[in-house]
């Protein structure tokens, strides 16, 4: 960030007064310019005993596989952003069951939020975000081609709980060194 957002001015990264961190700040109007993590609201789409997966249209990761998930926008709820991302990648309407998984990814700056759904009915089709869009069992989901650390984890622990007969809430974050990846579940 070089200018204010407010004023036009120059900003400089610094501690301001009563903080602990560097940030962008207003050496014209003194505005303290924020920077916070961005909520990823998705979906767990079921139908049976399949999940609903999207092949990427879009970069980050073109071409792989993931569940339907997006920015959450202002003036929603995460449960919307989560249906709402789910019927612009897939075009599948849902319904909500519960929150499943809430995983922070401080090395991305973002907080992903997974809610088991259920399909209200077998429609689906690829939104502008997405390739192909299908049911998966798990044996026949493609694990070499997912997308990203934080859906390959979520699908994981949730077929176990699938084979459990429990659902709960997991909370955990993945971190990156280099370009592995660790999983640290809290719950």
């Amino acid at each position: 960030m070089n200018f204010c957002s407010e004023c036009g001015g120059e900003v400089e990264l610094i501690i301001p007064v009563d903080d602990n961190r560097h940030r962008h700040v207003c050496i014209t109007c003194d505005t303290i310019h924020y920077r916070n993590p961005k909520i990823v609201a998705g979906c767990i789409p079921e139908w049976e005993d399949r999940v609903l997966l999207c092949k990427r249209a879009i970069k980050p990761q073109y071409g792989l596989w993931t569940l339907p998930a997006g920015f959450m926008e202002n003036g929603e709820t995460t449960h919307e952003a989560a249906v709402r991302e789910t019927w612009e990648e897939a075009q599948a309407p849902v319904k909500i069951l519960d929150l499943y998984m809430v995983i922070n990814l401080p090395y991305v700056n973002q907080v992903y939020m997974m809610y088991r759904s259920c399909l209200e009915t077998k429609t689906y089709s690829s939104g502008t975000e997405s390739l192909e869009v299908d049911l998966y069992s798990e044996e026949d989901i493609p694990w070499d081609a997912l997308a990203f650390p934080v859906i390959r984890e979520t699908l994981k622990y949730y077929y176990r709980d699938r084979c459990d007969g429990k659902f709960r809430i997991r909370t955990g974050e993945i971190t990156r060194d280099g370009d592995s990846y660790q999983f640290n579940l809290q719950t």
